[in-house]
């Protein structure tokens, strides 16, 4: 029996349960990189600003490395872990069943698996819900992995996940819990959309016929969630690195400082001024490193996971039959 049609036929909310083992597999594979990549993305010290004709120069990926190990402990690179993990396995799962429905949905020929424009359109569908519950997560995720980069009057005083996010709603309310939020979706959208037609258009090129059949190998399922997640990357990058400077920043009232970036476009401006068209770029090697890693963990584990439930769920009915 081939694999999409049983797969229709009894894979309501496997989806769910395949995806959400996917993003864990993914957070833990590639976080210590997602780390690199945030504190490579961070504007240099206000000073900067002033000195027109001077621009600072970042800092490599290899030497930022060896920076935090050396002073904070290899621990420091999997500081952050815990929000994304407690969510992304919820985030992931409703990701790829939104998907899998909405592909679905655009796509009347149900004896076939959707088509590219199918996987496109939910993809960019997927990619604009997932981001209301992305964005909180990725805000906190933010603010603890630059906890000990910005902390240096207390350097030994950590806060955890849930005490930055009563900081935050304390003191900017519900607005500075969803700060970025339409970055988040402007970034997310269209690089769901680039994802899953990647992905599709991937697995496809390098195993013919493994859409219908569900027989390409691992090895196709790494290097084809790997190309995907690169993809994505590359598409949405520059936004991502507004959307992160934007979210590490804080606005407190009561403190009387005002934001650093007044939106997304005075952050890109006041950030291309600053340091230049290279700044939309910086860290992306890091990013993409990591893209592949975690995407290709991702991809692997949703589509072993969705075959073991599918090919148990046959095997219960024909026991039972």
């Amino acid at each position: 029996m081939e694999f999409w049609p049983e797969f229709l036929a009894s894979s309501w909310g496997m989806e769910f349960i395949a995806g959400g083992l996917g993003g864990v597999a993914g957070v833990i594979a590639g976080h210590p990189l997602d780390t690199l990549r945030i504190r490579l993305q961070q504007p240099p010290p206000p000073a900067y600003s002033s000195l027109r004709n001077q621009r600072p120069r970042p800092i490599s990926a290899p030497a930022l490395l060896r920076r935090i190990i050396s002073s904070e402990g290899p621990a420091a690179l999997y500081r952050g872990m815990a929000a994304p993990v407690a969510s992304v396995a919820f985030q992931n799962a409703v990701v790829f069943q939104v998907y899998a429905v909405l592909s679905r949905a655009f796509d009347s020929n149900i004896n076939e698996p959707p088509s590219y424009k199918s996987v496109a359109l939910a993809g960019v569908g997927t990619g604009a819900l997932q981001s209301m519950m992305l964005s909180p997560v990725e805000l906190i995720k933010i603010r603890l992995q630059l906890q000990m980069a910005g902390n240096r009057h207390h350097p030994n005083k950590r806060e955890g996940p849930l005490e930055i996010a009563k900081k935050i709603l304390r003191k900017e309310g519900v607005r500075g819990i969803y700060r970025g939020l339409l970055i988040t979706v402007l970034r997310d959208a269209p690089a769901h959309g680039v994802y899953f037609l990647s992905y599709e258009r991937a697995r496809e090129q390098l195993h013919p016929g493994c859409r219908k059949s569900g027989q390409e190998s691992l090895m196709t399922m790494l290097v084809a969630g790997g190309l995907a997640g690169v993809a994505s990357w590359v598409v949405c990058y520059p936004l991502d690195v507004m959307k992160s400077r934007l979210q590490a920043q804080s606005e407190s009232s009561s403190e009387g400082i005002p934001p650093r970036y007044r939106g997304v476009i005075d952050c890109f401006r006041k950030s291309v001024e600053e340091e230049g068209y290279a700044v939309l770029w910086r860290g992306l090697g890091t990013a993409v490193s990591r893209a592949f890693l975690v995407n290709g963990a991702i991809f692997t584990a949703y589509e072993l996971a969705l075959r073991f439930l599918v090919n148990n769920t046959h095997q219960i009915r024909l026991e039972e039959n």
